[in-house]
């Protein structure tokens, strides 16, 4: 499950630098075996349920493979056509999983931070003069991820021009705040131009009101960004109704490589209009001029380069197309939907037993909890989760980590995982519920 380096090995790989002659292949990749490669956290687990980003499928890393191993640069549509198509094909299509309409378009990016990063640069771009970029002004939530406030600031918005608006009892953005919030920057001046929501947080898997931020957006000139990284995955399955009010977003970043079972890395932005994207990333330098076919008017696929910050990039799309080829459609949404199961049985688990208190319940993947004997005060409730998660962690069985909400930690289980049994993940919930017992006891 993890695997921790020794002092020894750390200090093997150090001392090994760079040679100036070469060693010979089976030398280097016995060593890269024995002392690099194989360590840390093993998030392919069935029972490693700490992170988001988590399993990945055998197809996506043998469509990885075939991708690398032809190492075509996918910038331009001369360089990599078939390539290019195949990627804008999956995006056409996923944008219709959004709800998104036929001037939509996308491009794959690094991963969220990445397309949050440049979502947020289309935004900029399409609703504010540069004059007015100093007194901008964008909304976020008490649980949206910090990729989003670190895009904001590469593109210079001030941390005190990032407004955090509260939650309610579900996690969620409260609307009330946010439209309060903007009517006063509205009114001292200021510019507001973007409200980040999301689709799935990473604490407790919630969805922001997606149809009413549109609305409060709307009536205020501004743009919705919504942050599916994880959630958006949601769209291919039958409870696609969770994330009602997507398709009115006008930006949507969606990772494949958390819920979609790829490997690091592919995610991508999703946008309403391709002509925001290319107002922002299109360029034509002279030493281009050769491969610039695909981009000129009424041309409906445009280079992947004049969409996104990247120039060189790799084909990180064909790993998902080669997937969703292998698996389906309907393989893909029931690898999803058994991560809802997986919280449900969690969830079910938890209800009977003794001393567990359950803060989110199971929604998307994931359910928040902790265990909570009499006698015990908060701080010492603290320690005791807290300890709980490492006893599971060094017993080696499952990977359950602590995060805070509502300035309590709890336990939190992210269990997306295809493979994962329901056996399985009640036995979590048990030794969980044991290592409590015994270190309450203590």
């Amino acid at each position: 499950m993890i695997s921790e380096p020794s002092d020894e090995v750390l200090e093997r790989v150090a001392a090994q630098g760079i040679p100036a002659e070469g060693r010979g292949l089976e030398d280097v990749v016995q060593e890269m075996e024995r002392d690099v490669i194989g360590y840390g956290y093993n998030a392919d687990h069935a029972r490693f349920m700490g992170f988001v980003p988590g399993p990945t499928s055998a197809v996506s890393w043998l469509g990885d493979m075939i991708a690398a191993g032809y190492n075509r640069h996918a910038g331009s549509v001369a360089n990599y056509p078939a390539g290019c198509r195949a990627e804008q094909t999956l995006l056409r299509w996923l944008c219709d999983r959004a709800g998104f309409p036929e001037t939509a378009t996308g491009v794959f990016t690094s991963g969220g931070s990445m397309a949050n990063f440049t979502a947020a640069i289309a935004a900029r771009d399409a609703k504010l003069a540069p004059e007015r970029w100093g007194s901008a002004v964008a909304y976020v939530s008490e649980q949206t991820h910090s990729s989003a406030a670190k895009g904001l600031h590469m593109i210079g918005v001030p941390a005190d021009h990032i407004r955090v608006i509260g939650v309610d009892g579900g996690f969620r953005m409260r609307t009330d705040e946010l439209e309060r919030v903007i009517a006063a920057d509205e009114a001292a001046g200021l510019s507001p131009f973007l409200v980040i929501a999301t689709a799935g947080t990473t604490n407790t898997g919630s969805v922001d009101p997606l149809r009413t931020i549109a609305g409060i957006c709307r009536a205020h000139n501004l743009w919705m960004h919504v942050d599916g990284a994880f959630g958006a995955s949601v769209l291919l399955t039958r409870f696609r109704d969770m994330l009602d009010g997507v398709e009115l977003a006008d930006l949507l970043s969606w990772d494949a490589h958390k819920w979609l079972f790829q490997t690091y890395s592919c995610g991508m932005v999703l946008v309403r209009d391709a002509r925001t994207l290319l107002a922002s990333f299109s360029t034509h330098p002279e030493y281009l001029a050769d491969l610039e076919q695909g981009a000129s008017e009424g041309e409906a696929l445009a280079n992947p380069w004049d969409l996104s910050p990247e120039l060189t990039r790799p084909a990180r799309g064909l790993k998902l197309w080669f997937t969703l080829q292998v698996m389906g459609s309907e393989g893909m949404a029931a690898a999803v939907e058994h991560g809802f199961d997986l919280a449900r049985w969690a969830e079910d688990e938890l209800r009977h037993t003794s001393d567990a208190q359950i803060v989110t319940p199971a929604q998307m993947a994931m359910v928040n909890f902790r265990f909570a004997p009499e006698g015990l005060s908060e701080e010492e409730l603290d320690a005791l989760n807290l300890r709980v998660s490492q006893r599971m962690l060094e017993s080696g069985y499952a990977g359950v980590f602590t995060t805070e909400l509502g300035g309590k930690k709890v336990l939190r289980i992210c269990a997306i995982h295809p493979r994962t049994s329901e056996e399985e993940m009640r036995e979590v919930i048990r030794r969980l519920a044991a290592y409590a017992t015994e270190e309450a006891a203590r």
